[in-house]
């Protein structure tokens, strides 16, 4: 039988790509931004956020700080890919949303799987600002790349889900990755932690941005419990790692929101992961659904490393709060 050996959980923002003397442009972005989402379900401008809430985050919104913590970052991200090596899966699943990217927001299933032999990335059309180079390299979306994915694996998956009363639509060809291929949910995982190793993965996608057949937090908790069901009961017999991509809070870091979901990922039934009210998970901070799939996944291994970074870019406290975790035996 397969066995779920390990679980990990990943941010995958922009910032973790980034130079942190580069952060200024993301916070440009912020200010720009009509609707910033609240956890609250709230669309506000950054005027009316500064309004709201003050600027209480004037003394960490510092190229100093951002140094200090971009390190933190990547240190998390160097433990993942420890993690990951020592494990020497024979096959990742990647749980992550779609963006547009492979599917279009006229063309999206809530649930997918992909069932092909190979993976390819969608690459960023046009030309890229210099700063958003190493972004676009660092996700996989520079230009076309392919990664090993496990068709037969995968169509037995699909085939149990089913049984279970999951419904899932399944995807196995990509012709023109050009204009419709894998993005930075995907790419970036593979590029920052697999260390260059050819493992094969499989691609789980979650519609998290484009109501109205976005999940809620209970469906994804149940589709993750299916997920482990499913891949448990298949006859192969290969260890397989589940990653979380994604998350957490964005595009204003709700602290407290994200740790109410770190303080649930150890519980062996996910906790208060289910209950999340959908007005907390829009926009970025939908990406949150990606980590309930995959604690519901991995609720029989044992939560073992769990880090959280608020990077506030700006004095309002625009940003992202970055998570990193490892479950295990």
């Amino acid at each position: 039988m397969a066995r779920i050996t390990l679980g990990i959980g990943t941010s995958h923002t922009p910032l973790l790509s980034l130079d942190p003397s580069a952060w200024h442009h993301r916070a440009r972005a912020d200010t720009e931004n009509p609707a910033l989402t609240l956890a609250d379900g709230r669309a506000v401008s950054y005027r009316e956020l500064v309004a709201l809430r003050g600027e209480p985050y004037a003394d960490v919104a510092t190229p100093e700080i951002f140094a200090i913590l971009a390190a933190r970052c990547q240190a998390h991200l160097d433990h993942l890919a420890a993690e990951l090596a020592g494990a020497k899966p024979d096959l990742v699943v990647i749980v992550g949303d779609d963006q547009a990217e492979l599917y279009s927001p006229g063309n999206m299933p809530a649930f997918a799987i992909f069932c092909g032999e190979e993976i390819a990335t969608h690459p960023y059309g046009g030309a890229l600002p210099a700063w958003r180079k190493p972004v676009a390299e660092a996700y996989a979306m520079d230009k076309v790349h392919r990664f090993p994915a496990s068709a037969a694996f995968a169509r037995r998956i699909v085939e149990s889900l089913i049984e279970r009363s999951i419904d899932v639509t399944i995807a196995t060809d990509l012709p023109e990755p050009e204009k419709f291929g894998f993005g930075h949910a995907f790419g970036f995982p593979i590029k920052r932690l697999f260390g260059g190793r050819s493992i094969p993965v499989l691609p789980v996608m979650l519609n998290t941005y484009f109501p109205p057949n976005v999940p809620t937090a209970a469906r994804c908790l149940e589709i993750g419990r299916a997920l482990r069901s499913a891949i448990e009961a298949a006859s192969d017999k290969i260890d397989v790692a589940i990653l979380a991509s994604g998350g957490l809070s964005h595009f204003v870091v709700e602290e407290e929101l994200d740790r109410m979901v770190l303080d649930n990922l150890g519980q062996p039934d996910g906790g208060a992961l289910g209950s999340i009210p959908r007005q907390a998970l829009l926009q970025g901070s939908s990406e949150i659904l990606n980590w309930i799939v995959t604690a519901g996944a991995v609720s029989r291994l044992t939560l073992r490393y769990a880090a959280y970074e608020p990077l506030r870019r700006t004095p309002a406290g625009t940003g992202v709060g970055a998570a990193f975790a490892v479950w295990r035996s």
